[in-house]
């Protein structure tokens, strides 16, 4: 049975706990939320804690499960693996490249399993996008956006993440990781842009942005990710990848309101195209979001009892993030940022 401690409790930690709460070989052994309110009843049974460093010392977990704001992330995932556990994080890994470095440094000296949150590695449909276009056959066009027209409490949700992420580091390590894992290339350089919006978000962020990477095989990449009430929902999910050799391109099926947690990972079908032809492959009955949940931390456990190797996982992680990190750099300096060395 592996003890399971959670460290924040919003959209994303709840889900992660919830999964816990149900699998046969986890125990929840602590619940970490800044007011010490655990909010679900389905949870109310648990240990709950204001502060991570006593539930930490009094729990003794296995496991950590860090689902915090990313600015706490790095710190808080090389303390658990210091206190013996190993940990699952929330993406982005951490705020800057060399922290992400750091979180990875101290998984491989301590022998500890670090998995990061990229929900779409566990999604049947996504794999099967991956599968196809790699199938395919580089260089590639990618071409990935997630706009989200919010308001209310997900508009107050994505203000709260603008204090430390922009939207392009956010939402992009998922849509790069994509990139990273079709073409299997370095990336070069990084050209963005972005622009800040709204009066309400602090005056050196930005909620919509964009940027073009290179990589070292030919392939060239877009993404483009905004937040906000004002964002057009013409066009906010568009997911395409072209090679020499045809296209492969998520249909319009399911795709649901920018601001449906469900639709950004629903696929819905996928169209193939060739010069031979096109064919359509159907994605029915898809994971919903606490399915994948689920299904994150199965893997997880299972990575433990199996000594599944993430090495591979783990690199991945700092390279998709260096990425985006050089895009917001780039939007921030107005200049293009070259990555001269390989983000492992």
């Amino acid at each position: 049975m592996t003890r399971v401690l959670i460290a924040g409790l919003g959209n994303m930690g709840l889900s992660h706990a919830l999964a816990h709460h149900h699998l046969p070989d986890a125990q929840i052994v602590g619940l970490v939320n800044r007011s010490g309110c655990v909010g679900h009843p389905d949870l109310a049974g648990y240990p709950a804690f204001s502060d991570y460093e006593t539930a930490l010392a009094e729990t003794k977990p296995d496991l950590v499960v860090i689902a915090t704001y990313s600015d706490s992330h790095a710190d808080y995932a090389c303390a658990a693996m210091e206190a013996g556990a190993h940990v699952f994080v929330e993406k982005p890994l951490a705020t800057n490249v060399a922290d992400a470095r750091r979180v990875v440094d101290a998984a491989t000296r301590l022998n500890r399993k670090l998995v990061v949150g990229y929900i779409l590695r566990h999604h049947p449909s996504w794999m099967r996008l991956i599968d196809e276009a790699r199938e395919l056959g580089g260089p590639y066009v990618f071409r990935l956006n997630l706009n989200q027209q919010s308001s209310g409490a997900e508009w107050e949700t994505h203000k709260a993440l603008m204090q430390t992420t922009s939207p392009i580091v956010d939402c992009g390590v998922h849509y790069v990781d994509v990139m990273c894992q079709i073409t299997d290339a370095r990336p070069l350089r990084v050209n963005g842009m972005g622009l800040r919006l709204s009066d309400e978000i602090a005056e050196d962020m930005y909620n919509y942005g964009q940027f073009q990477v290179v990589f070292d095989d030919g392939s060239v990449g877009w993404y483009e990710a905004g937040w906000g009430p004002m964002m057009s929902e013409t066009a906010f999910f568009v997911k395409d990848i072209v090679s020499p050799n045809g296209s492969v391109s998520i249909t319009d099926g399911n795709k649901g309101a920018s601001a449906d947690i469900d639709g950004h990972t629903k696929v819905g079908g996928l169209l193939v195209h060739t010069p031979q032809g096109d064919h359509t492959i159907e994605m029915p009955d898809e994971p919903g979001h606490q399915d994948l949940c689920d299904a994150e931390q199965s893997y997880m456990l299972r990575a433990i009892t199996e000594d599944i190797d993430l090495t591979r996982h783990m690199n991945d992680a700092v390279q998709s993030l260096a990425i985006c990190l050089a895009a917001d750099e780039s939007i921030r300096t107005g200049q293009p940022v070259s990555l001269e060395e390989p983000a492992q």
